[in-house]
């Protein structure tokens, strides 16, 4: 837990967060800034911030903290009863 991978789903790469509290995530893959990889940010209670520029990003909604970069594309995200991970990708995302 407390950590970030890469999936697909739908055709679109997403990064898959799970907490350390036990919550799961979904945003875009790369960093709106310059494309850092997502997955590999550290995570802080439900924030990550960007591996290359420590761009940090609230993961409940995508907003940006303390920085001027475009909000992240969240995903809404749950773990079903037997502890798979569903995404909701819409057609054209």
């Amino acid at each position: 837990m407390g950590e970030g991978r890469v999936v697909v789903a739908g055709g679109v790469r997403i990064a898959l967060y799970r907490t350390r509290a036990g919550e799961v995530f979904a945003t875009q893959a790369e960093c709106p800034h310059r494309g850092g990889p997502l997955a590999d940010g550290l995570l802080g209670g439900r924030t990550v911030a960007c591996p290359l520029h420590e761009y940090r990003f609230d993961l409940r909604d995508g907003a940006p903290l303390g920085n001027g970069c475009a909000a992240l594309r969240t995903y809404p995200a749950v773990v079903d009863h037997r502890g798979h991970v569903q995404i909701e990708v819409k057609a054209g995302e």
